[in-house]
């Protein structure tokens, strides 16, 4: 029997990175469409990205063949490139001295993608994509919600400073 076939798109963002930040998706299969999105009062860029992708993933009730969009290098080629599989296998480190950011989204992803066959397919961002653009407004309007949930897996000190990303208000 052969796998149901899927088409999701995500995007993330947080506004400030870190700030408030919010995700969205949306799932496309046999002509039915569903959407996701949440957001949370503190967090960054990349956790929203791989939520995302982890929430998008986690609501597939059966084991799916997926093509999952992103306009995330960080998730593509973290996954493409066997980064996150070597980050888990070294303890969760980078290198020797640097540990891996976001251990608790990767592991969850990780076992998501032992559940289902997805391929990753970069898409360039802020670019015309009709499902990019709506995952994006989707995340904006999570990440501007009142009483947003703290996220329990954001550390602060984990931060490198990466550049900020402000998210497009549309």
């Amino acid at each position: 029997m052969s796998k149901p076939q899927v088409i999701i798109y995500t995007d993330g963002g947080a506004i400030g990175n870190p700030g408030p930040g919010g995700y969205g998706a949306v799932i496309l299969q046999a002509g039915q469409r569903k959407e996701l999105s949440g957001g949370y009062r503190l967090t960054t860029n990349n956790r929203m990205e791989l939520t995302a992708a982890v929430e998008a993933l986690r609501v597939l009730p059966v084991s799916s063949q997926v093509t999952l969009h992103t306009d995330s290098k960080y998730l593509v080629d973290a996954v493409t490139q066997g980064w996150a599989k070597r980050w888990r296998a070294n303890g969760w480190k980078r290198n020797k001295k640097d540990k891996a950011l976001n251990p608790d989204l990767w592991q969850q992803l990780l076992d998501l993608l032992e559940k289902h066959q997805v391929e990753f397919v970069w898409v360039k961002g802020h670019a015309g994509n009709r499902e990019n653009e709506r995952c994006d407004r989707l995340a904006v309007q999570a990440a501007s919600g009142k009483n947003l949930p703290a996220d329990a897996g954001y550390r602060p000190d984990d931060e490198t400073g990466g550049e900020p990303r402000q998210l497009n208000l549309i």
